[in-house]
């Protein structure tokens, strides 16, 4: 069989949709997996599939201008739950931070340091100094120049500029702004999905290799035949709520290392969520 079968509900009705082998290759050395294991490229694909079938594609622009898009992105990111970064842009937003104005640092900061109201509680935003001087220089330079916006990398590669925008953060507002396919954010949770799918390997990190490895991620996407910037947000979404992702990567290391085999492994990883037997049916 050169296949795998799959079906999708919509409404009342089942479509069923077929993925090549699991034991086929979407990219050289890359092979498509099964459908039902997490997270080989074949659960992605889909899960794209199901995900734009239930019209529940996943919304990732968060500003109406460049400027507050900047702003949302700048105060996310590492070591920030996301519900802490989109409390401190609202927080901004609603004092007119993004309305166009270049506004000092220090005024900058004292918003950051009022206490931020999250999830029923005040809470103190952690890296209030660093993000005012960060995003007085993004808005400064948004105020003087204008940002090229015929491609997301071109967006990107001018983002780049400002002090405390990495390619990371910059790929994402090029991302969220423009609903750019040539860029990718290759955060945590999209560098673990890509080492689980073995599209991305162990002698490769973010912090070394970003083009590199983004450039692995767009030809994965391309041969899907699915958006960049759709698997992006499926994969991140989907990876930062899995609880299993740990034992998952351990899994993995000792597999490399010989000291557990693989049908130990199948027997040990627990199921994601309960599989729907009508939307998901291998033949």
């Amino acid at each position: 069989m050169n296949t795998q079968r799959a079906y999708l509900t919509v409404g009342k009705s089942l479509i069923h949709v077929d993925i090549p082998h699991e034991q086929a290759e979407v990219v050289p050395g890359v092979k498509w997996g099964k459908i039902v294991a997490f997270p080989t490229v074949a659960y992605w694909l889909y899960t794209v599939l199901s995900k734009r079938l239930d019209n529940t594609t996943i919304q990732y622009k968060l500003g109406r201008s460049l400027q507050e898009e900047v702003g949302a992105c700048l105060l996310g990111g590492h070591g920030i739950p996301a519900a802490v970064g989109l409390a401190a842009y609202e927080h901004l937003k609603a004092l007119e931070a993004f309305n166009g104005d270049t506004y000092p640092e220090e005024q900058l900061f004292d918003w950051l340091s009022m206490p931020i109201h999250v999830n029923g509680k005040d809470i103190k935003y952690r890296f209030a100094r660093q993000k005012a001087c960060y995003l007085h220089h993004a808005l400064k330079k948004l105020s003087e120049e204008n940002p090229p916006i015929e491609s997301g990398m071109a967006l990107r590669n001018w983002l780049t500029d400002i002090k405390g925008i990495g390619l990371k953060t910059a790929s994402w507002i090029a991302r969220n702004w423009l609903d750019a396919d040539d860029v990718a954010i290759l955060d945590i949770h999209i560098y673990r999905a890509g080492l689980l799918g073995g599209f991305f390997t162990d002698d490769m990190t973010v912090e070394k290799d970003y083009l590199a490895l983004e450039q692995k991620f767009i030809d994965v996407a391309n041969a899907m035949e699915v958006r960049t910037s759709e698997l992006d947000a499926v994969m991140w979404f989907e990876m930062q709520q899995s609880t299993s992702i740990k034992r998952l990567l351990e899994y993995r290391e000792q597999l490399k290392n010989g000291s557990l085999d693989s049908q130990t492994v199948i027997r040990r990883i627990p199921q994601k969520r309960q599989t729907n037997s009508e939307q998901l049916a291998l033949i």
